[in-house]
């Protein structure tokens, strides 16, 4: 998996690919982070819909500026957004690979309906 670590920088290769963006927020200290990405997101299945189908990035709390209107608590955070910033889908916890595909399902559904 390719993570940017910026936010501004998603939005405006989002706007060029017409992708959604993924947003991953965790923080260092975060068990359930560690166990979301060493399970669901090594999953092949799951880097190819991303990786295909979406822009990524990771934000650390401790380690990244997050835009102040992204809630940082509870980790994992998950945002699915349009280019222009407009939230689609977001959760919270540790999901398996069959619980995250049905988000990003979700995310691209609710993209054509907003």
């Amino acid at each position: 998996m390719q993570w940017t670590h910026n936010y501004a920088e998603v939005l405006q290769k989002a706007s060029k690919s017409h992708k959604i963006v993924y947003i991953l927020i965790t923080s260092r200290y975060c068990k359930w982070c560690r166990k979301f990405e060493q399970h669901t997101l090594e999953d092949k299945s799951v880097q190819k819909e991303l990786a295909s189908d979406f822009i990524t990035v990771h934000l650390s709390r401790e380690d990244d500026y997050i835009p102040a209107f992204f809630k940082t608590a509870p980790v994992p955070r998950h945002y699915f957004v349009k280019a222009d910033g407009t939230v689609l889908y977001t959760a919270i916890g540790y999901r398996d690979v069959e619980m995250f595909e049905a988000f990003m399902e979700e995310a691209e559904h609710n993209k054509e309906n907003k």
